[in-house]
């Protein structure tokens, strides 16, 4: 069974990529911004990663999934230096779940205010 999920963002068409998609138990969600219905939501590493953990919370819930099926977390960083910053919100989520991590140092976003984007998989036992 393969399932998309969109938010109807113009550029998942433009792209041609859905925000998750759900193969049998398992869901990968894309990476995700701080981007709100005003542009994007915070000004620092910790605000930017709580909002989009929050956003990607909502991703789960529609697909059936919650934070406790995420296995795998990946935080793009656009200064690898504020890793801890982005940790803490991370960790304030995923303390007790604890899935894979990575932190990988990126190049500036398309929009220079974008700082973190998180991509994550989660998985539903069978």
């Amino acid at each position: 069974m393969r399932k998309t999920f969109g938010t109807g963002s113009v550029w998942e068409q433009t792209l041609g990529y859905s925000r998750a998609v759900q193969v049998d138990n398992t869901l990968f969600i894309s990476a995700t911004a701080a981007s709100g219905p005003d542009g994007i939501v915070g000004d620092d590493f910790y605000s930017q990663t709580k909002y989009i953990l929050e956003k990607l919370g909502a991703v789960l819930a529609d697909a059936g999934f919650d934070y406790e099926d995420v296995v795998q977390s990946k935080l793009y960083l656009t200064d690898i230096s504020k890793w801890e910053d982005a940790g803490r919100a991370h960790g304030e989520v995923f303390g007790e779940i604890r899935p894979t991590l990575s932190l990988v140092h990126v190049l500036p976003f398309l929009d220079p205010e974008m700082l973190v984007e998180i991509e994550l998989v989660a998985q539903k036992s069978a």
